[in-house]
């Protein structure tokens, strides 16, 4: 006769591992697909990508000023204002160019932004900090995409600009190197 408190342990093991071997499998093959062809100027009606912190919100314009696509993101932890130093959590504002990309970032794909610029490294240095750099679009941490859009409910980048892997994915294919892009407050 088998022990009830034997078969529920045993399901209970069962069941954990399944749970961890799923989680592995998710974070072993997300965004692991193919990378999105990068446009060359021409190629797509992008011609600005503006980001307004206070709302949250990603567009896509294109010569007209007419929006090709929009997105809702997250910011850096600390968003309001201008990012003034390294770890401060503030994603910086102004107008920089979406200047090179990076297929095999610890996110899923990303974008990054010309700061800190000839300004900022002269007040940064004025005050005796580094002005912080490396700042990104991009996807999510490589193996959480599942998170998708919930990663939205908070502020959790150190300054980047985070949208869902497939936004990223859409973005990337969209946006060529040297567009610039506008963030205000």
């Amino acid at each position: 006769m088998e022990c009830p408190l034997r078969r529920r342990r045993v399901t209970s093991i069962a069941f954990s591992v399944l749970v961890v071997l799923s989680v592995a499998g998710f974070a072993l093959f997300d965004g692991q697909a193919e990378v999105p062809p990068v446009p060359g100027h021409g190629e797509t009606d992008v011609a600005l990508v503006t980001l307004s912190k206070a709302e949250r919100r990603l567009e896509l314009l294109d010569g007209d000023g007419a929006v090709v696509a929009r997105y809702e993101v997250a910011l850096g932890s600390s968003p309001v204002g201008h990012k003034q130093r390294e770890g401060d959590g503030r994603t910086p504002e102004g107008r920089y160019l979406l200047d090179w990309r990076n297929p095999r970032s610890a996110f899923h794909l990303s974008l990054h932004l010309s700061y800190p610029d000839a300004v900022d490294t002269k007040a940064a240095d004025a005050r005796g900090e580094d002005p912080g750099g490396m700042i990104m679009i991009h996807g999510m941490r490589n193996g959480l995409g599942w998170i998708g859009a919930a990663h939205r409910l908070m502020d959790w980048t150190d300054g980047c600009i985070a949208v869902t892997n497939e936004e990223i994915r859409e973005i990337w294919s969209l946006v060529p190197n040297g567009t610039p892009i506008e963030i205000r407050s």
